[in-house]
């Protein structure tokens, strides 16, 4: 069956794979929305097909029209994504009320709304990782952002005919590289090495985590790309889902497999995390994945040396290579890598 589709965030890292597999599909009517500020989006966007492109501060004007026209679903990825962003209202802006608005449309024109929610709204995880949970506390603005969305949608008397909100965990995976200081630590790691020959990593100051035993749970894009043609497929699924691995891996585990990928053995050099860092650093967390398996998904996820070789090699090491930019200066990443940004 043809459909027609919204993506925001198209040309960026999780919404450009989401469009290529739509198209791999043979789903090629897509209205793209995203900003192109960064010159890998615009790489991102070439390979990609689609009927339309609009600049996201150009889309909401357009979307009243849209109302006469059938929308099977919009697919909404575009945020900002930086934890670090220190301006309330600018997140607040994109992330919560843009969201309301496109919740609105799939409400008023029986449309199926899929979200990205975040895992950064699980703040320390003192309250755990279950995705039923409301009483959540964010430890930066950007979870805040996103949690104020969750809960809008929960409490909202009306809902479309399918919304799905997804809590992703660490993804990573190939059409990251405009994220900068926010791309995954696969993908600083392996700059690292191509730079320095070592990767670096914080220490721990955490009595049960060892150095480099801090544990994350980092899921591959192209399994979340799964996950939500699985909701795109199944209009009656609706909630509210964790989509990680469920299983945490440390980091130490994924600097061996970044060089296990590479074809080299391991040099991994731990260092000082600076003292703002501390106070809010995560050692831990987790995905909850039992609500997605009890409504039927049952695909496997790659393990991380899988997810790993295969991001390295058939997209780093190859045509992908030339688009990354490895520079000198170093910045903080909060997931626990000092990291080229």
């Amino acid at each position: 069956m043809k459909q027609k589709i919204i993506v925001t965030g198209g040309a960026g890292f999780i919404g450009s794979n989401v469009v290529e597999a739509l198209n791999k599909k043979g789903i090629e009517d897509i209205i793209i929305v995203d900003h192109l500020n960064h010159h890998h989006k615009v790489e991102n966007l070439k390979k990609l097909r689609y009927s339309n492109y609009f600049d996201r501060g150009e889309f909401l004007p357009f979307l009243k029209t849209l109302g006469v026209k059938k929308i099977d679903a919009v697919i909404h990825l575009g945020a900002c994504a930086n934890t670090q962003e220190a301006d309330k209202n600018f997140l607040i802006q994109n992330n919560t009320i843009y969201s309301n608005i496109l919740f609105e449309f799939c409400l008023a024109n029986n449309c199926q709304f899929i979200y990205a929610s975040s895992a950064a709204t699980y703040g320390d995880g003192s309250q755990g990782y279950n995705d039923d949970e409301r009483n959540l506390k964010p430890l930066n603005n950007y979870g805040y952002s996103k949690h104020l969305f969750d809960q809008w949608v929960l409490d909202s008397s009306e809902k479309p005919r399918q919304w799905v909100g997804l809590k992703f965990f660490n993804v990573y995976g190939p059409n990251e590289y405009h994220k900068g200081s926010m791309a995954s630590v696969i993908l600083h790691g392996f700059e690292q090495i191509q730079k320095d020959k070592e990767i670096k990593l914080f220490k721990s100051y955490h009595e049960d985590y060892p150095d480099g035993g801090q544990l994350r749970d980092f899921v591959y894009v192209k399994d979340v790309t799964k996950v939500i043609l699985f909701f795109l497929d199944n209009p009656n699924k609706s909630g509210i889902f964790n989509v990680g691995t469920g299983k945490a891996r440390s980091f130490i585990d994924l600097a061996k497999g970044v060089f296990a990928a590479l074809g080299l053995n391991p040099n991994i050099h731990f260092i000082d995390m600076p003292p703002g860092l501390k106070e809010r650093y995560q050692y831990f967390t987790e995905a909850n994945m039992n609500k997605l398996r009890e409504i039927g998904y049952r695909e496997k996820f790659y393990e991380l040396e899988e997810g790993i070789k295969d991001y390295v090699q058939n997209y780093l090491l190859k045509n992908d290579s030339s688009r990354i930019l490895v520079k000198p200066q170093l910045s903080i990443n909060e997931e626990g890598l000092f990291q080229a940004p």
